[in-house]
């Protein structure tokens, strides 16, 4: 079993989900179980990436099998996770498009000798 910590957002996920902390928190162990499984490691980015979006979609699937009598839905969060996923991407992608469009300029303007 890993030791990885739950998440401070866990709290705001279960009240927006209309779950217990306590699910909340079975939820989380049972996605960063899965995504442990998965990835064979309990460690970097893909390993926690993987357990936030396990973790959003078991809930969203537990809300799915609760029977409300609220007119409101329980809102869907893993969207979030993904758009959030998806702009710091972007971010690094014009990064590097930045960095090689320089890279390039200076190379255009003081090519290197090349060595006989």
């Amino acid at each position: 079993m890993n030791s990885m910590n739950a998440p401070k957002i866990l709290p705001w996920i279960a009240r927006k989900a209309g779950i217990s902390d306590e699910l909340a928190l079975k939820l989380w162990r049972r996605a960063v179980s899965e995504a442990e499984y998965l990835t064979g490691t309990t460690e970097g980015s893909a390993y926690y990436g993987l357990a936030v979006d396990r973790f959003l979609t078991i809930v969203e699937d537990e809300v799915g099998n609760v029977q409300s009598c609220s007119l409101a839905p329980a809102p869907q969060l893993s969207w979030m996770w993904r758009h959030q996923s998806r702009m710091s991407l972007l971010s690094l992608a014009a990064s590097q498009n930045a960095y090689r469009y320089w890279q390039n300029t200076w190379e255009g303007m003081y090519p290197q000798k090349k060595a006989a």
